[in-house]
C-alpha cells in the first residue's frame, strides 16, 4: 500500500512540474503576469540575441500556444496506420532535431526543447543566424518566420511563394508580434518593476 501511495504521489508531483500554457494568450501583459519567470527569459534572450521579446514570444504561440511538450500530428500509411511524426518538431519552439542540434553546437549550450527559456534562446540564435546570413532584419517577424518555417535555404529559395496556407500564417505571425509590441509598452514599467522587487 505504502509502495502504491508513494508511486501515485511521485506522477502527481511530477505531473505539477509540466507548466501549464497561459491562460489568455492573445495578451503579452497577461502572459508574463500570469508566469513572471518567462518575463525574465525573454528578456535575457533579447539581451543575449537582439530578438525582439514581442517577435520570438508571437513564434512560441503560433508553433506550440505555449505547450511545452507540442509535436506535430502523426503521420498515417494507409490512413489508418501510424508511422512516426511528420517531422521532428518538439516543445514550445518546434525546433527539429537538426536545427537543435545546430544551435547547441553553436552555442556549447545543451538545454531541453521543453524549457521555456531554452526554446526561447533557440528562436533568439535562429533569428539572429537569419539576420546574419539573409539581412532579415529581427524586427521582420513576416520574414523571419517563413526563414524559421522553411528554413533559410528554403526561403532563399522562396519555397513559400507555392504555399498560401503558410503566408496566412506568417501573417498572422506579424499581426500578433505587433499586438504583444504594443501590450508589452503598456505593462513594461510594471513588469520591470516586479522583476527588480522580486530579486
Amino acid at each position: 500500500m505504502k509502495k502504491r501511495l508513494s508511486l501515485l504521489l511521485g506522477v502527481v508531483v511530477l505531473s505539477g512540474c509540466a507548466t501549464a500554457p497561459p491562460q489568455n494568450q492573445s495578451n503579452l501583459c497577461e502572459i508574463f503576469r500570469e508566469k513572471p519567470s518567462w518575463y525574465d527569459d525573454a528578456v535575457d534572450m533579447q539581451e543575449e540575441w537582439g530578438t525582439p521579446i514581442q517577435v520570438a514570444m508571437a513564434f512560441v504561440k503560433q508553433e506550440s500556444s505555449f505547450r511545452h511538450d507540442a509535436r506535430p500530428p502523426k503521420d498515417y500509411v494507409l490512413g489508418f496506420i501510424p508511422w512516426g511524426r511528420v517531422s521532428s518538431a518538439y516543445g514550445y519552439a518546434q525546433a527539429q532535431d537538426p536545427a537543435w542540434e545546430d544551435f547547441q553546437k553553436a552555442t556549447n549550450h545543451g538545454g531541453s526543447r521543453t524549457n521555456f527559456a531554452d526554446a526561447l534562446m533557440f528562436i533568439g540564435w535562429y533569428t539572429h543566424e537569419t539576420q546574419r546570413q539573409l539581412g532579415v532584419s529581427k524586427w521582420d517577424s513576416y520574414n523571419q518566420y517563413l526563414a524559421y518555417h522553411e528554413g533559410r535555404g528554403g526561403f532563399k529559395r522562396k519555397s513559400y511563394q507555392a504555399k498560401p496556407s503558410l503566408i496566412r500564417v506568417a501573417r498572422k505571425v506579424e499581426q500578433q508580434a505587433k499586438d504583444y509590441g504594443w501590450q508589452l509598452k503598456q505593462c513594461r514599467q510594471e513588469l520591470e518593476n516586479n522583476r527588480s522587487w522580486f530579486f
